[in-house]
Order: structure tokens, then C-alpha cells, then sequence
């Protein structure tokens, strides 16, 4: 075996070497790090660093669970990540459908381009466009609204409802488009025999979308499915700071900003360690538990 391990390396050199920048970035800004997860059982001071501060085992685990924040924000980020998991799973699905039973390429090309250039818009800048549409004194809800009913609207980031449709809705403007391409891409693979054969029968363009078009993409839909409830605890930090003021907070503390505040504003590196470690243990659960669940229903798993 060592001697046909040395043929190939020998034989294939230029491959391994081309795998040694991935390998050393994996190693340095990967696994390197994971050493760092054990300050969230130490009181982590500058001075003792990593390896020599104090041990304390599980005491900052315990600080978060019997936290008033705990339940807020472990209810705040799962109604969020599952809202906006199941909208930002849906609506790329119906556009791949609909988007492939065009038949005009002009069309298609016109369309798939500016549904997906919202996606390269900056988080920062996304949010600056919201607030400049969504202001209800100059922007553009606040100037309609005015023209119509002769007095400026509410506040719409002032109420702490809308902030979860505006994190979602926003998110799905920006990036259905691209979410779409590797479902469209799938459906470029469809056996074009099949469509005739099922006309020939006399199948509807929405039975030959729903029996042939969806059960080629259910493979995609399922591993994609699995793979992003393995995010459901980790929803994006940066939109959600930047819509996030002192009247929405009741729903926009998520355990990201609080890990923030905990770590970088009070400057407690263990107990955010702690949080954050704990985040990953329920992701992995939710991995484990969706791909149990893909293989037992489904054919398709991830392993």
C-alpha cells in the first residue's frame, strides 16, 4: 500500500502540490483555532492566555443557561432562522420552475441578470437602501404615504414587528436570484425525451413541471435543505446589527449580537466562547438530526 501510495505522489506530483495552499489554509485558519474553544472552560485573562488562565470548567455554560437573555435570544433566532429558511428555501424552488419553462434565451439571459445582481450589493449598502425607501419622513413610503392620506406614516423600523419581514423580505430581494442558479442548473439537466413523451400523453405544462421538472431538482432541494438548517442557530450578524435599535431589540437580540456584546463590548471572551460554542454543538445536532431524517423519507442523504 506504501508503495502504491509513493507511485501515485510520484506520478501525480503537480496535483498534491496545487492541494498544499487549501491544505495550510485549512490548517492555519480551521483547525489551528479550535484550540482556542477551551477559554470557554477557563476565566480567560490576557496575562494567562489560552493555555495558563484559570479553569473553570463549566461555569460560563451555566451563566448562559440561567441567563434571563437565554430564552430571548434562543427564541429570537429560531423564529427568524426558521422564517426566513423557509421563505428563502421556497421562493428560489418556484422561480428555478417557472424561470425554466421560458423558452425565449434573450429573455432568460435578461431576467436571470438583473435577478441576481441585487446579490452583489454590500450588507452595509442594502441596509442604507431600506432606510432611505422605508424612511417615513423623506424616503419613498413616507413621501407616497403622505401624498395619499395627507399625514406621515409610523415608523416602520420604530416597531418591532417589522423587523424580522424586513430582514427576510430584504434578504429574499437580494438573494433568490442566486440561490436560484444551482436549481436552474439541475433543470438544465432534465432529458428532454421526457417532456415529449409525457405531451405525447397529453401532461399539462404544470403536471410535467410537478412530475418531472421537481422530482429531477428533489435531490438538490433535499442535501440544500439539510445543509442550511445546519445554519438555523448562526443567522447572519451583520444585517441584524445594523437594522437592530433600542425599540426592535425584544426581537432583534439574536444570539450573534449577544455573543458580541458579551465579548467584544464587555470584553468577557470566555462567556462569548461559551455561547458561541454551544451554537455550533445545537448546529451539528440539527445536521445530524435533518440527514436522519432526509435518509429515513428519502433516498438522498448527505451520508
Amino acid at each position: 500500500m506504501f508503495k502504491r501510495m509513493q507511485k501515485t505522489l510520484k506520478r501525480d506530483w503537480q496535483y498534491w502540490l496545487f492541494l498544499i495552499l487549501p491544505l495550510m489554509y485549512m490548517l492555519v485558519f480551521n483547525f489551528y483555532p479550535m484550540a482556542g474553544l477551551q477559554i470557554a472552560f477557563r476565566k480567560f485573562t490576557a496575562k494567562g492566555g489560552i493555555w495558563n488562565s484559570a479553569w473553570v470548567g463549566l461555569k460560563w455554560f451555566e451563566k448562559f443557561f440561567e441567563s434571563y437573555q437565554f430564552g430571548k435570544v434562543i427564541s429570537n433566532t429560531l423564529i427568524l432562522s426558521a422564517y426566513n429558511l423557509l421563505v428563502t428555501s421556497i421562493i428560489p424552488i418556484i422561480f428555478a420552475l417557472i424561470f425554466n419553462c421560458v423558452e425565449k434565451p434573450r429573455l432568460k439571459k435578461t431576467v436571470q441578470t438583473i435577478v441576481t445582481l441585487p446579490h452583489f450589493i454590500s450588507t452595509v449598502v442594502l441596509v442604507g437602501i431600506l432606510m432611505q425607501i422605508f424612511n417615513s419622513r423623506v424616503g419613498l413610503y413616507g413621501i407616497i404615504y403622505e401624498a395619499i392620506t395627507g399625514e406621515y406614516p409610523k415608523d416602520i423600523f420604530a416597531q418591532a414587528g417589522n423587523f424580522r419581514h424586513l430582514y427576510v423580505w430584504s434578504g429574499v430581494w437580494q438573494n433568490f436570484g442566486w440561490s436560484a442558479i444551482i436549481y436552474i442548473a439541475a433543470l438544465a439537466g432534465v432529458d428532454t425525451s421526457l417532456h415529449e413523451a409525457a405531451q405525447i400523453d397529453g401532461a399539462t405544462r404544470l403536471q410535467r413541471v410537478r412530475y418531472i421538472d421537481f422530482q429531477h431538482i428533489k435531490p438538490t432541494i433535499i442535501i440544500l435543505a439539510i445543509m442550511n438548517v445546519g445554519k438555523i442557530m448562526t443567522v447572519g450578524f451583520e444585517k441584524v446589527f445594523l437594522l437592530q435599535n433600542d425599540l426592535n431589540i425584544s426581537v432583534s437580540e439574536l444570539i450573534s449580537t449577544y455573543t458580541y456584546q458579551v465579548g467584544l463590548v464587555e470584553s468577557n471572551y470566555s462567556y462569548a466562547t461559551a455561547i458561541g460554542f454551544f451554537n455550533s454543538v445545537i448546529n451539528l445536532v440539527m445536521v445530524l438530526t435533518m440527514n436522519w431524517v432526509a435518509r429515513r423519507v428519502s433516498e438522498t442523504s448527505l451520508w
